[in-house]
């Protein structure tokens, strides 16, 4: 077997909180086979299995007494191209920022809206991570997963993975399926999105008229960098709630006492609420208690001034959610996976 398995290893590396918690065992795959190897290992050794990308949707709150297998396979390949659309994939450990560069690189458009979302390419699917009116549902063309229960593979079409607003089925049947690979269709004719406000606004400052794909990353990134700290910096997950969906006739009882309320109307008749505007008009925006806090720059954001435990922030997340519930009658929904 070429999986290495170490004991007692400190997961404070591999989660973007950088919440410092041990992993009973941990090994990193490689390969397909490290991936069959581990499951084989676990089932030995009767030990639950726990797969991490990135780490930056985790919240860990205690010692995880499993197998962490931390997804390290990397590959990017070019499936088909016609001259205009292209069929890429890449393996679950790529990086997701820098795969997005090298697509741009290629001249391929279609993830820049994606720009400088933590994680790896993997995870992506999970959430149907999405930025500035483009999901992972809006380019995806397939995916190649592992069934845990079964050990067989098998390949998913758009439809098959039930996306949806940061949802989808990997998600749903948590534990069972372990994705190894993703497929995306772009294109070499830029078909850009820029219905969000803030992006061109920020096009226009810089200069551009006609913009490239290249440029709106570029824009993306330096919106997102602004808004958001860097991981590496000050430990955080991105954004910590989802935006909320609720119906209209609430919206509009909010909006009596709040009129500057901001909600998106939704193709099935709900709104989307922005979470962030929520809690920053609660007063937790800045909020800090101990090394657990919400960030002053976006309220959106609970952060790791240090050594604030998993359960700190678990805390702090809990409080704020019960906190707009009463102010707001809006249920928040956390986005990381809890541990």
């Amino acid at each position: 077997m070429s999986l290495q398995v170490q004991a007692r290893v400190s997961l404070k590396p591999y989660n973007s909180f950088g919440v410092d918690v041990q992993a009973r065992l941990f090994a990193q795959a490689h390969s397909d086979d490290d991936v069959r190897d581990a499951l084989a290992y676990a089932t030995q050794h009767e030990v639950p299995l726990l797969v991490i990308g990135g780490g930056s949707n985790l919240l860990l709150t205690a010692d995880i007494q499993a197998l962490v297998l931390r997804m390290a396979t990397r590959g990017i390949r070019l499936l088909s191209d016609n001259g205009q659309q292209v069929v890429i994939e890449a393996e679950a450990g790529e990086p997701w920022h820098p795969f997005v560069q090298h697509t741009l690189a290629q001249g391929l458009s279609g993830l820049e809206n994606l720009s400088l979302i933590p994680g790896t390419v993997g995870a992506a699917p999970m959430q149907n991570i999405g930025a500035y009116g483009v999901e992972i549902k809006d380019v995806f063309a397939g995916l190649t997963a592992l069934d845990r229960q079964t050990g067989e593979l098998r390949d998913f079409s758009l439809d098959e993975c039930k996306f949806a607003y940061r949802d989808s089925l990997f998600k749903q049947e948590p534990g069972r399926w372990l994705i190894l690979r993703v497929r995306f269709n772009l294109n070499r004719t830029e078909h850009l999105h820029l219905e969000y406000g803030p992006v061109r606004q920020r096009l226009t400052e810089q200069g551009i008229d006609r913009p490239t794909a290249s440029d709106v990353s570029q824009a993306i990134c330096s919106i997102r960098s602004e808004k958001l700290p860097d991981p590496a910096v000050l430990g955080n997950a991105g954004s910590f709630f989802k935006n909320p969906l609720v119906s209209a006739a609430l919206v509009a009882q909010i909006k009596e006492q709040h009129p500057d309320l901001v909600a998106y109307a939704q193709p099935d008749g709900q709104m989307k609420l922005a979470a962030g505007w929520l809690i920053e008009r609660a007063g937790w925006k800045g909020f800090r208690e101990a090394d657990a806090g919400v960030h002053k720059l976006q309220a959106l954001v609970l952060v790791n001034y240090g050594t604030a435990t998993g359960l700190q922030l678990l805390e702090l997340a809990q409080r704020i959610q019960k906190d707009i519930a009463e102010r707001f009658n809006v249920e928040l929904e956390m986005e990381p996976n809890r541990y």
